[in-house]
C-alpha cells in the first residue's frame, strides 16, 4: 500500500474553542505517528471560525515539538499572503529545530475572503506572481553565495522539501515545470483531478538540482470517514456534509455534530453541489474503506494519499484513522 498521510484543519467544533482544537490536533498527530502515518500537514485559513490553524507555522512547531518521527508540514502556506523571505525564515527555523521532518506545501489561493485579504494587506494581484514567488522562496533555501547581502537565517542551505498544491491545472503545470512534487486538493475540488494529474505527469521535467525529484510524485487529498460499521461511518459523515453545505451557502462555521436527515433538508442544487465537492469521499467500515481506497489508488495511480476526516467527536476521529490504517495494512 502507498503511504498514507493526514491533513488536519485543527477543526473547532460547535461548542468547542481553539484551545481544545489545538490540543486535539497534537493528540491526533501523536496517534498518527503511533499508527504509522507518513506526514501530518496543517493548512493556512484566515477569519474562519471553524479552523484554528491560521498561524500555520506556529501550529506546525507545536505539533513537531510534541512528536518525534512523523513528518510535519504545511498543506499549505498561501504564499501570496507572505514575503518569500519570511516563509524561508519560518520554515528554516522549523527545519533547524526538527531536521529532516519539515515539509512546505505552497498554494496561491488567499485562504480567505476579500475583506480578510485586505486586512492581511494582501495585494489582489499577488496571486499573479505566484510562480516568481515560488522561485524566490526556493532561492532563499539554496546555500548562500559569496558576497550575498540578504540571507534567510535559518533557511539558507537547509533541506526543506517544497510541494506545489493545487485544485486546477495551473498548479499542475507549475509543479511539472519546476520538477516539484504535486498535491491535488481532491478532498474538496475533485472535478479536475484526473486532468491535472495527467498534465503534471506528462510535462514533468526534473530540475537538475541536487537531491531533486527524478520522476513525478503525486499526492491526492481524499476524505475518509471510517468506523467499525458502515452505518456508524455514514452517521459521522453527516458532519462534513453539513460543513460543506454551510460553506456553499456562504456561512462557514464550527464543525457541527452528526445528525439524521441532513440530505432530506437540502434543495436539489445544494445536494448536487455538496456531492460534487465530496465526490472523492470514502465512507464506511473496514472492508468498505479498504475497497474504496484500493479502487481510488488504482484509478488515479496516486503515489501517496493525504487523508482528511472532519469528525465532530475527537475519539471517533482518532478511531477513524485507526480503522483506515488497520484496513489498508
Amino acid at each position: 500500500m502507498i503511504p498514507l498521510s493526514i491533513l488536519d484543519l485543527a477543526s473547532i467544533v460547535q461548542g468547542g474553542n481553539a484551545s481544545a482544537a489545538l490540543a486535539n490536533t497534537l493528540d491526533l498527530a501523536r496517534n498518527a505517528e503511533r499508527l504509522g502515518y507518513h506526514r501530518f500537514w496543517l493548512a493556512e485559513h484566515h477569519s474562519m471560525t471553524g479552523i484554528a490553524s491560521a498561524a500555520t507555522s506556529v501550529v506546525i512547531a507545536h505539533v513537531a515539538a510534541g512528536t518525534s518521527t512523523i513528518r510535519v508540514g504545511a498543506g499549505g502556506v498561501m504564499l501570496p499572503n507572505h514575503a518569500p523571505l519570511l516563509i524561508a525564515e519560518q520554515f528554516g527555523t522549523l527545519a533547524a529545530l526538527h531536521p529532516g521532518r519539515i515539509d512546505l506545501g505552497l498554494g496561491r489561493a488567499p485562504g480567505s475572503d476579500p475583506a480578510t485579504s485586505r486586512a492581511l494587506r494582501r495585494d489582489p494581484a499577488a496571486a499573479d506572481t505566484f510562480p516568481q514567488d515560488v522561485l524566490e522562496l526556493m532561492h532563499w533555501f539554496e546555500p548562500a553565495s559569496p558576497g550575498q547581502t540578504v540571507l534567510a537565517v535559518p533557511g539558507a542551505g537547509l533541506d526543506v522539501p517544497i510541494w506545489i498544491l493545487g485544485s486546477s491545472l495551473f498548479g499542475a503545470q507549475l509543479a511539472a515545470a519546476l520538477g516539484l512534487p504535486y498535491a491535488f486538493a481532491s478532498h474538496f475540488a475533485p472535478r479536475q483531478m484526473y486532468d491535472a494529474v495527467a498534465l503534471y505527469r506528462e510535462r514533468f521535467t526534473p530540475s537538475g538540482r541536487p537531491g531533486a525529484l527524478q520522476k513525478p510524485y503525486v499526492m491526492l487529498g481524499v476524505n475518509v470517514i471510517a468506523a467499525d460499521t458502515d452505518e456508524e461511518a455514514r452517521w459521522l459523515f453527516s458532519s462534513p456534509q453539513q460543513m460543506f453545505v454551510n460553506v456553499r451557502r456562504g456561512h462557514p462555521g464550527p464543525l457541527p455534530p452528526p445528525r439524521d436527515g441532513v440530505l432530506n433538508e437540502l434543495a436539489p442544487w445544494e445536494r448536487a453541489g455538496m456531492e460534487e465537492m465530496l465526490a472523492a469521499a470514502i465512507v464506511g467500515g473496514p472492508q468498505t474503506v479498504r475497497r474504496g481506497v484500493e479502487s481510488f489508488v488504482e484509478r488515479t495511480g496516486a503515489d501517496e494519499l493525504m487523508v482528511v476526516a472532519a469528525i465532530y467527536d475527537h475519539a471517533k476521529r482518532v478511531r477513524s484513522f485507526e480503522v483506515l490504517m488497520e484496513a489498508t495494512r
